[in-house]
């Protein structure tokens, strides 16, 4: 039932990115979401590179945008690092949380509980909370924090 509630909630807070995103244009995710912020396409790609790292924590394949994580997750905004265009951030978004809601949906329940793949079975031993919904959990918040930023570009 817990785990049913996250899923269910990590489906609300995607289509609450959704809904974002269908209401404002390009032009507007090219602007910063407060003067000197970042902008709205930078967070829109740091929400789909950190996203994307699940995909290895849990043992499910690589990534499926492993370039993003130069200039979304190493590098600032504003930083230099060439960066793919809102058309283009907009179709990675649509692909990798679908990809990663199938991931979801098809993971046996006793599987959220086990440990991710950056924790070693002996650090598992001592830190059952570094596991697979944790991990989750995290990054609902996270994804949350910043689909809350983009918002402000309405």
């Amino acid at each position: 039932m817990i785990i049913d509630s996250i899923l269910r909630n990590y489906k609300a807070q995607n289509e609450q990115m959704n809904r974002i995103l269908g209401q404002i244009s390009d032009d507007q995710l090219m602007q910063e979401v407060s003067p000197g912020k970042n902008t709205g396409v930078y967070l829109l790609g740091h929400i789909i590179a950190a996203n994307e790292s699940m995909r290895t924590l849990f043992g499910a394949g690589e990534k499926m945008y492993p370039e993003l994580e130069m200039a979304f997750l190493r590098t600032p905004d504003k930083s230099g690092q060439e960066m793919p265009g809102p058309a283009e951030l907009r179709d990675m978004w649509a692909k990798s949380s679908a990809a990663l809601e199938e991931l979801f949906m098809n993971l046996p329940v006793e599987e959220w509980t086990n440990r991710h793949t950056a924790v070693s079975e002996a650090d598992f031993a001592n830190e059952p909370h570094r596991n697979k919904i944790n991990v989750l959990l995290s990054r609902l918040l996270h994804q949350a924090y910043h689909v809350g930023q983009i918002a402000l570009l309405k």
